[in-house]
């Protein structure tokens, strides 16, 4: 796992946004901006947003650090967002050059702007450091307004929070991931034919608010059986309500639907309520073949030797322990 450097949990306190220490809240792994070297080729005359996306931020993407009071200021991209004016600011500037590598900044930066902006729309940036330039592109258009420069509203602050979540994976691997809810407009994110019939496993839905404090949170839209596993396992998990998941600090509620409620195009998941506040989620599907099953010959990185048929104890695919 790759986590940031204690010089990078200091200067990330200079650059957030609206409070959530962004260089903090996003480890290591592919990025939903990176879809050229991770994602499924899309289909010819796509023209909508993309909601393929691919998730790889390590454990170390929500971790508790990132979170706590020292992470928080109202300084940075707080107010001004992704605008010129924000990518202007010293402490934008300050952030960016002080994390442990700029490769990590610019990863941070692709995920941010993917979420925030959506497709077709970029936000460049000359480093006034190196003279290099950076240009990341918008994917899903869940915080235009605030993109562009206007305050985060609350909607904004938790449609991204639920999409950093979405995002993370505690084994630091790419997943192919389809996305689906709503954007800042309130228009249902486009799924193609071809994305609807790959993507046909429901895995989770994501939500909370970073920006506050309030938290972030996780329910499974499936039940995992005893022989199946996933590197998805933030989301798909069989955690019981409350239980923290292996992701912290996100906080497993148990079944989506224990909490949630569909839209009307039963689609996605509408709202999800904890602690008595609404929060806008983040719905994501799966291909079939990214849950492993104990029984099908493979012995995936999730699944462990032993004498059983479970995941843990899948004697089928990865043998007995001590067995060469």
């Amino acid at each position: 796992m790759w986590g940031a450097s204690m010089k990078a949990q200091t200067s990330c306190m200079q650059w957030v946004v609206a409070g959530v220490c962004l260089g903090l809240l996003l480890g290591a792994g592919g990025c939903v901006g990176d879809v050229p070297d991770e994602s499924p080729p899309l289909e010819p005359g796509w023209i909508a947003q993309e909601t393929l996306a691919t998730n790889g931020l390590s454990t170390n993407g929500l971790s508790t650090n990132g979170l706590s009071t020292n992470g928080l200021s109202t300084n940075g991209l707080s107010t001004n967002g992704l605008s010129t004016n924000g990518l202007a600011a010293i402490s934008f500037v300050n952030w960016f050059n002080g994390n442990e590598s700029v490769a990590y900044s610019d990863m941070v930066m692709k995920y941010v702007v993917a979420c925030a902006l959506p497709s077709g729309q970029t936000r460049t940036w000359t480093n006034p450091v190196t003279g290099a330039s950076h240009s990341w592109a918008g994917r899903l258009g869940l915080a235009t307004d605030w993109a562009n420069g206007s305050p985060a509203t609350v909607a904004e602050q938790q449609r991204l929070s639920a999409c950093l979540a979405a995002h993370v994976n505690k084994f630091g691997v790419s997943v192919s991931i389809s996305v689906r809810g709503r954007d800042s407009a309130g228009a249902a994110l486009s799924v193609t034919s071809s994305e609807t019939t790959a993507y046909t496993e429901p895995e989770a839905c994501f939500f909370g608010n970073l920006f506050t404090g309030q938290g972030v949170f996780a329910g499974s839209d499936r039940v995992l059986k005893k022989k199946e596993s996933t590197a998805r396992a933030c989301g798909l998990s069989s955690k019981v309500m409350g239980e923290n998941t292996e992701c912290p600090p996100i906080v497993h509620m148990g079944p989506c639907s224990s909490v949630c409620t569909r839209d009307a195009t039963n689609a996605f998941w509408k709202s999800c309520v904890v602690n008595g506040v609404s929060y806008v989620p983040i719905t994501t599907y799966l291909r079939p073949q990214d849950i492993y099953t104990c029984g099908d010959g493979i012995c995936q990185f999730t699944e462990s030797c032993g004498t059983g048929n479970t995941y843990d104890s899948c004697s089928s695919d990865c043998l007995a322990c001590g067995t060469h």
